[in-house]
C-alpha cells in the first residue's frame, strides 16, 4: 500500500474510573503531525498533549502496519460494544480507503477470544497494541532523550 497524501489515523482510547474520565488519544495527519493527549486524573496529574512531526519514511511503516494486519477486511459488527468500561475507536483513511471501529475496553486477551468475533477483534488488538507501542517510542524519542543521551547513543553504534 502506497503513502497516500490523504493518510490519517485516529485512536481513542476512554474510560471512566475512580479518577473520573481518563483517555488516550493519538492521530497522524498527512503532514506528519503526530498529536498525543493522555487524560488521567491518577494523583491529580493534568492532561498532557504533545505534537511533533515524523519523518515519511515513519509514515511508510505506519502504514505498512496497518495494511500488513489487514485490519481493513474486518467489521467491527460482532465486536463487543462501547459500555460503562469503556471505550476504543479506530479510524484509519488510505486514499480513498476509509474505516473506523468502536468496541469496548479491551482488557486482556481473554475478553478478545469470549468476543462473537474472537478473530476479527485479535486483529484489532494486536494492532492497536503495536501502534501505541510505536507512538510511545516516537513520544519517548523525541521528548525525553538529552542531547547527551544521544552523542553517547551514536558512539556506541558508531565504534562497533
Amino acid at each position: 500500500m502506497a503513502l497516500a497524501s490523504d493518510f490519517y489515523w485516529h485512536y481513542c482510547g476512554r474510560h471512566k474510573g475512580k479518577f473520573g474520565h481518563e483517555f488516550l488519544e493519538f492521530k497522524f495527519q498527512p503532514d506528519g503531525k503526530l498529536r498525543y493527549a493522555n487524560n488521567s486524573n491518577y494523583k491529580n496529574n493534568v492532561m498532557i498533549r504533545k505534537e511533533a512531526y515524523i519523518h515519511k519514511s515513519v509514515m511508510e511503516e505506519l502504514t505498512r502496519i496497518i495494511d500488513d494486519s489487514e485490519i481493513t477486511k474486518e467489521d467491527d459488527a460482532l465486536w463487543p460494544s462501547p459500555d460503562r468500561v469503556g471505550q476504543q475507536e479506530l479510524e484509519i483513511v488510505i486514499g480513498d480507503e476509509h474505516i473506523s471501529y468502536t468496541t469496548t475496553k479491551i482488557g486482556s486477551l481473554i475478553d478478545v477470544s469470549q468476543s462473537k468475533d474472537p478473530k476479527g477483534l485479535q486483529v484489532f488488538y494486536y494492532l492497536v497494541q503495536d501502534l501505541k507501542c510505536l507512538v510511545f517510542s516516537l513520544n519517548g524519542l523525541h521528548f525525553n532523550i538529552k542531547q547527551s543521551k544521544l552523542y553517547v547513543f551514536k558512539a556506541v553504534f558508531i565504534s562497533n
